[in-house]
């Protein structure tokens, strides 16, 4: 019997040296890090990890590194999206093979105007279902531009065993993941959220189990999670409130930077840098988020210090 995931699953950020080349010794530190922080499992190549940025060969190898990395310390969801099924499924089966726990996988779709008709969606996730053994976990996110319906959703959960999870950062999250669980509870080991955390709290009271936040502060967001899970709800509620403007921050002011510069500054990385054409964070959001963080102790801010 699988293991059901619950908790934070961080997306791992891809560090990069100045001059854009991939930092791979940076990585493994990246690693090490978010385990001390005590996280429940790992993501790879996600959206936060600046996948639309790497190359098919940088993957492959930065996934090598990070499996191999990990070695078992914690489970690791690989995403493996793409807009061909096919190649879509070569991903997930060489993820399964070299040992993560999970795929993540959005809906197909290729800039705004190419994307699969709820059918298409239906038969993708039908033969990634089919080629590996291992959970895949649906990630309804806004950047894909592919409206994925509840009835949708749940039909595939349903005719499906190993779609088991899915991961809901659409607008109205709450009332999202509330109607999926009213119609597929029973076929659902993983209702997560995303967008850092943002509306945590609401997701939760919604049924939501697991969060997929940045690296940024997830020894302070575990906590929120498992004492909302276990009763303690006027405590995690104490605790995401003294949270929030730094979550605010992250989520409308500094995307997947503000863990990069966090790294730096705590010497887990050498670089802050971001591939183009993304741009550094501006100077006044940068200064918020270091007193932010310090303000809070995160682990990340001085781990390699």
């Amino acid at each position: 019997m699988q293991d059901i995931y619950r908790g934070i699953f961080p997306i791992v950020p891809t560090p990069f040296h100045d001059d854009g080349s991939l930092d791979l010794d940076g990585q493994r530190r990246v690693i090490d890090c978010m385990i001390d922080q005590g996280i429940d499992g790992l993501c790879i190549l996600a959206n936060y990890s600046e996948q639309f940025l790497l190359s098919d060969s940088e993957r492959e190898i930065l996934q090598a590194v990070c499996l191999e990395h990990t070695n078992g310390r914690t489970p690791v969801i690989a995403t493996c999206s793409h807009f061909s099924t096919q190649i879509a499924v070569e991903r997930c089966q060489n993820a399964e093979k070299q040992g993560a726990s999970m795929v993540m996988m959005m809906a197909p779709y290729h800039g705004a105007l190419l994307k699969a008709s709820d059918e298409g969606v239906y038969q993708h996730f039908e033969a990634l279902a089919n080629a590996i053994d291992i959970p895949i976990m649906i990630q309804d996110a806004p950047l894909s531009g592919v409206t994925l319906p509840v009835s949708l959703l749940a039909r595939i959960a349903k005719d499906f065993t190993n779609v088991s999870y899915f991961k809901i950062e659409t607008p109205g999250t709450a009332e999202k993941l509330k109607a999926l669980l009213g119609a597929a509870k029973d076929y659902i080991d993983g209702p997560f959220d995303g967008e850092e955390g943002i509306t945590l709290l609401s997701d939760l009271e919604a049924g939501a189990t697991g969060t997929m936040t940045s690296a940024l502060a997830c020894e302070k967001i575990r906590p929120i999670v498992f004492d909302y899970l276990n009763g303690h709800r006027d405590k995690a509620e104490d605790q995401y409130q003294r949270l929030l403007p730094l979550i605010n921050l992250e989520n409308r002011q500094c995307g997947l930077r503000a863990c990069k510069v966090i790294m730096k500054q705590g010497g887990v990385i050498k670089s802050d840098a971001v591939r183009h054409p993304l741009e550094p964070l501006p100077e006044l959001a940068r200064k918020k988020l270091l007193k932010l963080s310090k303000d809070l102790d995160l682990i990340a801010l001085r781990w390699g210090k």
